[in-house]
């Protein structure tokens, strides 16, 4: 028996550096946890993808926190390629919706990812949640972006 309804697509955040998920942003991938393919095969063609960088550069103090690229991610399965130092790693591609960074600060206590929690960024240090619908419309509304619905 086929399942005659595609599954419904997913919502996800990543956690990057700014500088690193710009050149995702350029060349039209992502990638998770410095490159490691187990979280890419959590997510699924269709699904929308949201980064939140907390910082500029990897490793960087200067407390960004901001939500910095929000697409949808595009048919096909994880594939290796090299990082700009040679290393290999696993990324997926993905549509870039045309979008603007923007804080988390003004969006803490709206957001069930955060809402109520003191130590909010602490369950970010996995570098992949699932996002709820709400939370995913809430973003983009404050990224200015458009993200089709299923």
């Amino acid at each position: 028996m086929t399942d005659l309804h595609p599954a419904i697509p997913r919502s996800w955040l990543g956690v990057a550096s700014a500088a690193h998920v710009r050149i995702g942003r350029e060349r039209g991938f992502m990638r998770l946890n410095h490159g490691k393919r187990t979280a890419l095969g959590r997510i699924r063609p269709g699904d929308r993808i949201v980064y939140y960088s907390p910082a500029t550069e990897m490793r960087g103090t200067d407390r960004l926190q901001s939500f910095t690229a929000i697409g949808i991610v595009r048919e096909g399965e994880p594939y290796q390629a090299e990082m700009r130092d040679g290393t290999p790693a696993w990324q997926r591609d993905v549509m870039w919706l045309p979008a603007r960074e923007a804080p988390i600060a003004p969006l803490l206590n709206r957001l069930e990812l955060t809402a109520g929690k003191a130590n909010w960024g602490y369950q970010l240090r996995f570098g992949l949640l699932e996002l709820s619908a709400d939370d995913l419309a809430a973003i983009a509304g404050a990224m200015g972006a458009d993200v089709p619905t299923p």
